[in-house]
């Protein structure tokens, strides 16, 4: 908000502390018609605005979701709505909403056409199993059934040796 200026044949002490408390109440009341608007944003309003929020946009809180994973769900929902249905569309929800990095496999032979592998790390399935099966049922394909498969990365070390022997094979007939 600007300052208040009082013109200056008005000058003084009193004056001075007069435009000092127009321009605090002033502030105030801004706030309060700025209120509303500060509670459309997901990620910080209040509780009780967020379930709401969480209600206009079709997301239910599970039992056990941080606020902080609530608040992205809300926050995204549309973007993730929209994102929904395709697979690089699932990608970007997972890694939007914090799982990380997925491999999606589809139409594999030797299995039905409907059946989709997720490809997980064990961390991200042990962390987010609650999470994974709300997102899958939400913004999964409708006529798909989803695996998951989880690997596990392992550090290997290899040592490369330069070895120098010699061989002969001798033959001796009679």
């Amino acid at each position: 908000m600007p300052p208040i200026k009082l013109p200056f044949w008005l000058s003084g002490p009193q004056l001075t502390r007069l435009s000092a408390a127009a321009q605090a109440w002033w502030a105030n009341v801004a706030d309060w018609l700025q209120w509303p608007l500060q509670q459309m944003d997901a990620h910080k309003c209040h509780l009780v605005i967020l379930d709401l929020l969480a209600w206009q946009r079709d997301i239910s809180r599970f039992r056990g979701e941080p606020e902080s994973l609530y608040r992205l769900r809300v926050a995204y929902a549309f973007i993730n709505s929209v994102d929904a249905g395709s697979t690089a569309g699932l990608v970007r929800i997972l890694k939007r909403l914090g799982v990380g990095y997925v491999e999606i496999e589809e139409r594999l032979p030797g299995r039905d056409w409907d059946v989709v592998l997720l490809k997980l790390s064990d961390s991200q399935l042990s962390a987010n199993p609650e999470l994974l099966r709300v997102l899958i049922r939400q913004y999964g394909r409708t006529c798909r059934r989803y695996d998951f498969v989880t690997f596990t990365p392992v550090a290997v070390q290899l040592a490369l040796v330069d070895f120098n022997d010699d061989q002969q094979t001798l033959v001796a007939r009679l």
